[in-house]
């Protein structure tokens, strides 16, 4: 950030071009959560040095915005010991409102249009389209359909998967009873930061 006035616009552009592709094919085939948050973070590093040359300071809200979002995510799933997806399954079923709330958070870090994680993409577009790069601002936006796919299968499997249910067995997994007050804040506002901006 400090540097960002001396980086070559060209080596950086490729470089975070390539960042947001990587992030989105390697966490297309994932199974374990940390890993698919892992590539997620590639991939939002990518729309972070993109566009820091041109903007600094929306690199900076990119960034603030992206850490509220995963905080709340990595607490939902703290308190709910979610380390695969299988697991997460399996959320559903013990509480229902955190795994819905877990859903709107993903898919807020997917970036869709009524929830916070858009605001950054649009405003990153909005700036490289100013810049006349269209041609990165519509390749990027095609590789964010990646990270889209992956946000959409971890929102499908914590609310709308049922795990089969043994009449047999019927085991208890355990979550830990006290649902933290940062985690409804850092999700609220996770959520609901784009329309109240």
């Amino acid at each position: 950030l400090l540097t960002s006035h001396s980086l070559n616009p060209m080596l950086l552009t490729s470089m975070a071009i390539m960042s947001i592709a990587l992030g989105g094919w390697m966490g297309l085939n994932q199974t374990q959560t940390r890993k698919i948050l892992a590539f997620s973070s590639i991939s939002h590093l990518g729309w972070m040095a993109i566009i820091i040359i041109y903007d600094p300071k929306l690199t900076l809200l990119t960034f603030y915005l992206y850490t509220l979002m995963t905080a709340s995510i990595f607490l939902t799933m703290d308190s709910t010991n979610t380390l695969k997806l299988s697991t997460l399954m399996t959320s559903w079923t013990k509480t229902p409102m955190l795994s819905t709330t877990l859903m709107l958070t993903l898919l807020s870090l997917a970036g869709l249009p009524p929830l916070t994680g858009f605001l950054p993409k649009w405003l990153i577009i909005q700036e490289l389209t100013k810049q006349e790069m269209t041609t990165v601002a519509t390749a990027i936006s095609m590789l964010s359909l990646l990270g889209l796919f992956f946000y959409l299968r971890l929102a499908y499997c914590s609310t709308i998967t049922l795990p089969p249910n043994s009449p047999n067995k019927m085991k208890q997994w355990s979550t830990k009873k006290q649902i933290n007050t940062s985690i409804s804040m850092l999700t609220l506002l996770s959520i609901s930061l784009l329309p109240l901006s």
